[in-house]
């Protein structure tokens, strides 16, 4: 299958401000873009395009005083299977694990692994280790959190999603790695493009979604602890610790925004 997904997204400043855009389909998708991904921004300025240390396409640039509007498309190829399910799927002791990989179980901006050990280890102590540990702790957070978009703000961390049982996709998911991570599970932030394939369409306007990763026998797992079900289409654009490592948007001085539209849907073919 073929999923189109794009955005425009807009804003105004009163001034020339540097900025760093986190816009792009991650290098693990590449191999699965149909032709060529399209990222301009409007007026017409530079885009210097670089990795950061996580491996994330970022850009750099410098937005004119009037503001910027960032236009995206591509076509990304899809296998039309959902996420993968592996119930033998073992954790992978510390002393085993990969050196780049221990920082996915230390403590990160949203995700304070010291707060919420205690809580973590007298919910899952019981639960087998592995898959089914995970999974647990992916039920919990799914039925202990209400999502709303009113409960959206950029200062919430885990710990503050356990206590207000309140947030948004990205909120699921920072409680549940920290979860997992307090469980010695490496686990790290998703942030890409999810449409409504496969499942009823959400009336709601289309947005960029937060998920989580974790590593058992040697390679990473999809686990979405909003939604709670393997999904189609998932389309990859950045990974780090939390959401502080893949902002979409970084300005260096003070910007608005004015419009911010977000497309995925499944091609028909004719």
């Amino acid at each position: 299958m073929e999923i189109k997904v794009g955005f425009e997204i807009a804003y105004a400043a009163a001034q020339p401000t540097p900025m760093v855009i986190m816009l792009g389909i991650h290098p693990s998708r590449f191999a699965d873009i149909v032709g060529t991904e399209r990222i301009v921004a409007e007026p017409d300025v530079p885009i210097g395009f670089y990795r950061d240390s996580f491996g994330n396409v970022c850009g750099r640039l410098v937005a004119p005083a009037g503001g910027v509007t960032f236009h995206g498309h591509a076509v990304v190829r899809d296998s039309g299977l959902p996420d993968a399910v592996m119930p033998t799927a073992q954790q992978v002791p510390i002393d085993q694990l990969p050196d780049e990989l221990l920082l996915y179980l230390m403590p990160s901006r949203y995700c304070e692994t010291d707060k919420l050990t205690d809580i973590a280890w007298s919910l899952f102590a019981a639960t087998p280790p592995g898959w089914a540990r995970v999974q647990a702790i992916v039920d919990f957070v799914h039925n202990h959190v209400t999502f709303g978009y009113e409960h959206a703000h950029f200062m919430k961390s885990a710990h503050d999603v356990y206590e207000q049982r309140a947030g948004v996709c990205r909120d699921f998911a920072h409680l549940a790695l920290t979860f997992c991570r307090c469980m010695n599970i490496p686990a790290r932030y998703c942030t890409g493009y999810l449409g409504d394939i496969g499942v009823p369409r959400d009336p709601a306007p289309m947005d960029f979604s937060g998920w989580f990763q974790v590593y058992l026998s040697g390679q990473w797992y999809t686990f979405d602890a909003r939604h709670n079900q393997p999904r189609i289409g998932r389309i990859l654009m950045a990974t780090g610790r939390d959401a502080a490592d893949v902002a979409l948007t970084t300005s260096f001085g003070r910007m608005d925004l004015v419009k911010f539209v977000v497309v995925t849907d499944e091609v028909v073919p004719a």
